[in-house]
Parts: structure tokens; C-alpha cells; sequence
């Protein structure tokens, strides 16, 4: 990446995976992660119910690519057969 260009930190939630998923959706989705290098400093973690994603990248300053692709590792990775949603936490300038 260029030096100089600006950086983001987009926090994301999942809420409605159920709890006896959220352990395998944090492995699952972490794993998924590796295979989009243009999002990085990836942490995926389960917390009171919810499946929370941070990244950072250079390109994203509202979160809206990183929340597309976190929801298309959700429905790839748990099958999705239970409703969700996914909610932005936070997007800081770096």
C-alpha cells in the first residue's frame, strides 16, 4: 500500500448466529479472511451473543466492502439456515 494514503479500523457485529455456532463461525470466518489480503490486521472473536470482525484497510472509510464480505463468509461458513444481521460497531481514520 501507498504510503501516505489514509487508514481504516471498520469494526463489525453479527447478532442471531446462535451461541452453539459462534465458537466454529470465529474459526471459520477468520480462515475465510486469509483469502482477502486487501483487509488486514483481520480479529474475529465471539462476545455476548455476537460474532464481532475488525479490520483495517485503505480503501474503506464506511465499512460497506468489509460488511459485504463478512456477510458472505457468514453464509458460506455457517450455511446460514437462521436469520442475522450484521451492523457496523465502528470506522476510525487512522
Amino acid at each position: 500500500m501507498e504510503s501516505g494514503r489514509s487508514r481504516y479500523r471498520i469494526v463489525l457485529a453479527c447478532d442471531g448466529i446462535p451461541a452453539d455456532r459462534g465458537p466454529e463461525a470465529v474459526a471459520d470466518v477468520a480462515e475465510e479472511f486469509t483469502h482477502r489480503p486487501w483487509h488486514e490486521k483481520i480479529e474475529c472473536t465471539w462476545s455476548d451473543g455476537s460474532l464481532l470482525l475488525s479490520a483495517e484497510n485503505d480503501y474503506d472509510p464506511q465499512g460497506l466492502a468489509l460488511m459485504d464480505e463478512f456477510s458472505d463468509a457468514i453464509s458460506a461458513c455457517t450455511a446460514a439456515d437462521f436469520g442475522y444481521s450484521i451492523r457496523l460497531v465502528s470506522a476510525t481514520n487512522l
